[in-house]
Order: C-alpha cells, then structure tokens, then sequence
C-alpha cells in the first residue's frame, strides 16, 4: 500500500468497524509498520483536526476509533434516540475504581480496600470488557492479577489511567488503623 493512501485507508476501516481497532491490527490489515501506520494515523488526525467535521478520531490506549465530535451529539441523539447504556452498579464502581487506581491488583486486595467480597462485581466488569486478568501474582496461592483494558478507556472518555483524577489526600487521623478490640 502508498503511505499517502495509508490516512484514508484507514479512515475506511475505523467506519466500517464502527468499534476501536488495535493500531497492530491496522499495521496488518495495510500492510505496514506500525510506525508506518502510526504516521498515517498521526496525518488522518491532522486531517479530522484542521476542518470542523463532524466526526474526530480518538485514541484509547492502542485502540482507534471514530467518534462523534461533543458538539454534535445532541443532534446525533435526537435523531437515533438511542437505547441508555446499561449504567454500572454502585459495587462495580467502587470495584473498577480500585482495581484503576492499583493495578495489577488482586481480589483480596480489591475487597481489603472495600471492606467487602467482590467476586459478583468482578465477574461483572470481566464480562463487560472492562478490566482482564493480567497474570498471578508470586504469592502463595498464586492469585490473579486484574487490570483495566482500553474497552474502560473508551468507556470512560480517556486515553491512558494516567487522565485519572487524583486520589483526595488522606489526612493523618484517617489514615491510623483502628486498635485491635481487646476483650
């Protein structure tokens, strides 16, 4: 494939699919380095970046996809009425913060963290695509590891754990554990 065909082809693919595309699954898909596709996209970006359109291409962690621009959505909305995505419960949340802010981290430390069992929670989000099991941690029973994937990414609008809110500072007295009951 010409590298100057390189933006459109891949432009073609993102709408077609309608769903992220993995940049190696692109480089395979053309043909080319990922570099080489990595510049193609660099240029496609540009390209969405330079003119008012109404649609921009984003990046979530390896993944690309192409996206409503925010100023158009209503109107998108309006016409297509589309059906709400499925909200996470309350647990799930509280399960996926921890699991985002620690990773890779094990269940034990997901439920020490929340003071209560997590398996539904986890269950739940592995069967969203949210987070994946990332390997077992050197410990005795080996537990597994769980991670975000770039499905929580795009999920939640960002392009790397790194655009995560700060965690609010914990003062002193927070901090301290409880002394042990004595009877």
């Amino acid at each position: 494939m010409e590298l100057s065909e390189a933006p459109h082809a891949i432009e073609a693919i993102l709408f077609v699919s309608g769903e992220a595309v993995s940049v190696p699954d692109l480089s395979q898909a053309l043909g080319l380095s990922e570099m080489e596709t990595m510049h193609a996209v660099e240029a496609l970006q540009k390209e969405y970046e330079s003119a008012t359109r109404g649609i921009a291409l984003r990046r979530f962690g390896d993944h690309l996809k192409l996206e409503t621009r925010a100023e158009y959505a209503p109107y998108v909305e309006r016409m297509l009425q589309p059906v709400q995505r499925q909200s996470l419960s309350q647990a799930s949340l509280e399960t996926l913060a921890v699991i985002a802010y620690r990773q890779p981290v094990t269940k034990g430390v997901v439920e020490l963290v929340r003071g209560v069992k997590c398996d539904y929670s986890v269950q739940s989000l592995l069967h969203k695509g949210l987070i994946k099991e990332v390997g077992r941690k050197e410990a005795l029973g080996r537990p597994i590891l769980y991670a975000t994937t770039d499905k929580f990414l795009e999920h939640f609008g960002i392009t790397d754990v790194r655009e995560l809110p700060p965690l609010p500072a914990v003062s002193a007295v927070e901090a301290t554990p409880e002394p042990p009951l004595v009877p």
